[in-house]
């Protein structure tokens, strides 16, 4: 079936609906609630096996009809991923999934989820989240208007090369596809080169030797045949791609009481099940890509680079000092606070504006 395009016009109905709402007392608490919700990217899992679905599907199911729901992925909405913030703080986009690497740049401090090499395993990435989430929650609310409602990741991002090496260290004079400003910064720092590579131009920026490593998705590398150009993959995560599901704070509190406690049961459960799902994948990824056993899609025969205490040492000292003073640089002298308030202490890094 055909979707209707996601027009913020019809974002702005549904606002202005649940605010009549609010206003009309019991009776117009009654009638079924449509609620048009932007997920986050088409295409892949978190979105096909676990946002799309529970919406659908479970939200109707466990508001007992109360509530009918449309929903439709970030990339075919219309909308501009870095204007997705704005729209949700203006209630132009009442419901909606925020990548926080794509809002960074009008709110810096989304980035201390998620810096380059902060988070080298999900255990890791899982406290950093529990760690930093009331601040997050605050600075949503007090500054945007906005109710954190959830929050996501895709799985590790990690190196893969076609030459062999055996670590960071190894990486200097190498041209490298990278996804973000903050990766650029280790691989200069490394001396290397980063390079600017659209996802699906990696393969054959790769073949053509224009790049000699890239940094992406170990499963969603294999998805696009790297492990035919490629030799070695690190094992340790580089970073992630953390994202949030929020709501306008007053289209939020337009909704019935009980329909927000059983909306927030639900999405606890989605969050849940994106985050196992992750772990999962960022395995999967490794074990394709190796040839490990128990592969379900494409399988290489590529070797792991395994994280060595060495390496680990390195990865601190990269974080603190470049990744961390270059992310305070941006976000300003207060982020050094906010991190040593919420993050020091799971990081054992404390951070000093410059």
């Amino acid at each position: 079936m055909r979707r209707t395009p996601f027009r913020p016009s019809w974002l702005r109905l549904l606002g202005a609906a649940l605010m009549a709402m609010a206003g009309a007392g019991g009776a117009a608490a009654q009638e079924p609630l449509h609620l048009r919700v932007v997920g986050g990217l088409g295409g892949v899992s978190q979105y096909t096996r676990h946002e799309e679905p529970f919406w659908r599907d479970r939200v109707p199911e466990l508001l007992r009809g109360r509530v009918t729901t449309e929903i439709v992925p970030s990339d075919r909405s219309g909308l501009k991923p870095e204007d997705m913030l704005s729209l949700i703080q203006r209630g132009t986009v009442p419901f909606g999934t925020i990548l926080l690497a794509q809002a960074a740049a009008e709110e810096p401090e989304f980035q201390a989820l998620d810096l380059p090499l902060q988070n080298p395993d999900i255990t890791t990435l899982r406290r950093t989240v529990q760690l930093y989430r009331p601040h997050l929650q605050r600075l949503l609310a007090e500054r945007y208007g906005i109710e954190l409602l959830a929050v996501y990741t895709y799985p590790a991002q990690v190196v893969w090369c076609r030459q062999p090496f055996s670590g960071l260290s190894d990486l200097a004079n190498r041209r490298i596809r990278i996804s973000s400003l903050g990766q650029g910064e280790v691989f200069e720092a490394l001396g290397a080169t980063p390079v600017s590579v659209p996802f699906n131009g990696i393969v054959q920026a790769m073949r053509d030797g224009a790049v000699e490593c890239a940094v992406t998705g170990a499963l969603s590398g294999n998805a696009i045949g790297l492990q035919n150009v490629a030799t070695h993959i690190q094992d340790m995560a580089l970073s992630w791609g953390v994202s949030i599901f929020v709501a306008n704070r007053a289209a939020w509190n337009a909704l019935p009481e009980d329909v927000r406690a059983r909306l927030r049961e639900g999405l606890s459960g989605l969050e849940a099940a994106v985050w196992a799902g992750v772990e999962g994948e960022t395995v999967d990824g490794m074990r394709c890509a190796t040839g490990g056993a128990g592969c379900t899609g494409a399988t290489g025969r590529l070797t792991a680079v395994p994280m060595t205490p060495g390496e680990a040492a390195l990865r601190r000292g990269l974080l603190n000092w470049t990744v961390l003073p270059r992310w305070i640089d941006r976000c300003g002298p207060d982020c050094a606070d906010v991190w040593n308030g919420s993050l020091a202490a799971g990081s054992g890094i404390q951070a000093h504006a410059r």
